[in-house]
């Protein structure tokens, strides 16, 4: 991977901090993001001198403007965008209010636009880049008590298909990916049924599936919802 400068949001813990590490090992520059600043600390310690760590709230849309400048100012050009971070609390719909909506859509959605238009100039020029927005069950399918997560991730499945298109000309690719296997994540143990929890398993071993994206060693693989187990058991 050499010199690949990479984004990773929500880098503090769970599927966010396993990508990263598997980045910091495969020698990769990194900007991490995320609101918890112990845990991001700690995932910035635990990556090494290539990685850099930037508290933000990925809700406030002038807080991701100056992480972005932070990330440019620091380390330059940028290589992959790993979208990550997300909310999920789930909720019924009639106790939603429009703050806490928001919020939601906000971290999934407009962070997910504003950190993929700050890097496509760049990705354009210097010959191509990846666009990697993590996905789900939910931004294909309903769920009760998730309207605002369904909905965030319903709307970075059709951003990342048109980047996609918008982006072939330039190398540039743009896929969403499901993890695909039950992760043991701190949002997994708060929304898992212990059921569930009897079948989760490291996130680190769905990580393989982020670098081979990022290396575009499956350039074919443009505008998909990809799915991380499978990829990572194959290309591991």
């Amino acid at each position: 991977m050499g010199e690949q400068t990479v984004i990773i949001t929500g880098a503090g813990q769970g599927l966010g901090a396993a990508i990263a590490r598997r980045f910091a090992s495969a020698g990769a520059r990194l900007a991490l993001m995320d609101y918890n600043a112990a845990a991001l600390a700690e995932t910035t310690l635990a990556c090494g001198a290539s990685a850099i760590g930037i508290e933000v709230d990925l809700s406030d849309r002038v807080a991701t403007n100056m992480a972005i400048a932070k990330t440019f100012g620091q380390l330059g050009r940028v290589d992959t965008l790993i979208h990550n971070a997300a909310i999920l609390r789930p909720t019924p719909f009639a106790d939603e209010d429009f703050d806490s909506f928001f919020r939601v859509v906000n971290v999934g959605l407009q962070a997910g636009f504003q950190l993929a238009r700050a890097v496509w100039p760049g990705m354009r020029d210097n010959g191509g880049g990846a666009l990697i927005f993590v996905s789900s069950r939910s931004g294909v399918e309903g769920f009760a008590e998730e309207s605002a997560y369904c909905a965030a991730k319903h709307a970075l499945e059709g951003l990342s298909k048109s980047l996609a298109l918008e982006g072939a000309p330039f190398s540039i690719t743009a896929n969403t990916i499901t993890p695909g296997m039950y992760m043991r994540t701190p949002m997994s143990a708060r929304n898992y049924s212990e059921e569930l929890k009897q079948k989760w398993v490291d996130p680190a071993l769905l990580t393989p599936a982020f670098v081979l994206l990022a290396e575009q060693r499956l350039q074919p693989q443009n505008g998909h919802l990809l799915d991380a187990w499978v990829l990572s058991q194959e290309g591991a």
